[in-house]
């Protein structure tokens, strides 16, 4: 990395080119460049972003790859691969700066293959590469998801907390798979809240917050989730809103050192 780039960290966001093939769900991809997010998160004091494959474009990767390129060293990626691509396909991946591979058991389109199945097939060479599989999974699935990584050697990383919304119970099963992952060294992503609380500001979402913290400790990492595909092109929500139940939960001095550091998982 440039000794010049500064700030924080956004380590979950995504772009889009409207005129790329994709597949079909729940949202029709609009321009969102790169460098639209790098003047965004810029005002608010980060300059390292994690670009996440979405779901509309499926194992390719070419948009992703090609902004990581345009400053080598700057970001970091986390893409949707399936088992039959190539060590030099993911070596070259890994140069661009990705360090991890998504499961979408939420919205998987174009994914192919079950998860367990491409899980296994890939972990030998994830491992060897020191990279993590990122899950984007509702907490009911949280189970399955700890046993894959139980005795796996690979890295866990939970997507929009884990899929704690405000309608897991307290004393629901999935709390006690969340402890395990936790204690496996999994780490957890404070993002995505209009996916589990239909009411901005979110406040209700705060003792879920708070538990999770409790579980993950350190290894948590805050995420965006801009450009917010659940929202009309042109009625998204502020960036200060995707980071303020952050504040809320954990305390301002708190939540802005996790933000600042670089996490492990993306060195």
């Amino acid at each position: 990395m440039s000794e010049s780039v500064e700030g924080g960290w956004d380590c979950h966001v995504h772009v889009f080119d409207a005129s790329l093939a994709s597949h079909s769900g729940h949202y029709r991809p609009v321009d969102r460049p790169l460098a639209q997010i790098e003047v965004v998160a810029r005002a608010h004091g980060i300059g390292r972003l994690v670009l996440v494959q979405p779901s509309v474009y499926g194992t390719d990767n070419s948009l992703m790859l090609r902004a990581l390129a345009l400053e080598p060293g700057r970001h970091r990626g986390v893409v949707v691969v399936d088992d039959a691509i190539t060590d030099a396909e993911l070596d070259a991946m890994h140069a661009h700066g990705v360090r991890g591979v998504r499961f979408n058991l939420v919205s998987p389109v174009g994914e192919s293959a079950t998860p367990a199945r491409r899980f296994a097939a890939l972990a030998p060479r994830l491992r060897q590469r020191g990279w993590h599989v990122q899950w984007y999974a509702s907490a009911a699935e949280l189970p399955a998801v700890a046993e894959l990584h139980r005795d796996s050697g690979l890295t866990c990383v939970l997507d929009h907390l884990a899929g704690f919304g405000t309608s897991v119970a307290t004393d629901d099963p999935a709390w006690q798979a969340a402890e395990a992952l936790a204690a496996q060294g999994a780490w957890l992503k404070l993002s995505g809240w209009y996916r589990l609380d239909p009411q901005a500001p979110y406040t209700d979402l705060v003792p879920q917050i708070r538990r999770l913290a409790a579980l993950f400790g350190a290894r948590m990492v805050w995420g965006s989730d801009w450009p917010h595909t659940m929202f009309a092109p042109d009625a998204m929500p502020s960036y200060d809103s995707t980071w303020m139940p952050v504040v809320e939960a954990i305390g301002r001095d708190v939540a802005e050192a996790l933000r600042r550091r670089e996490p492990e998982i993306y060195q």
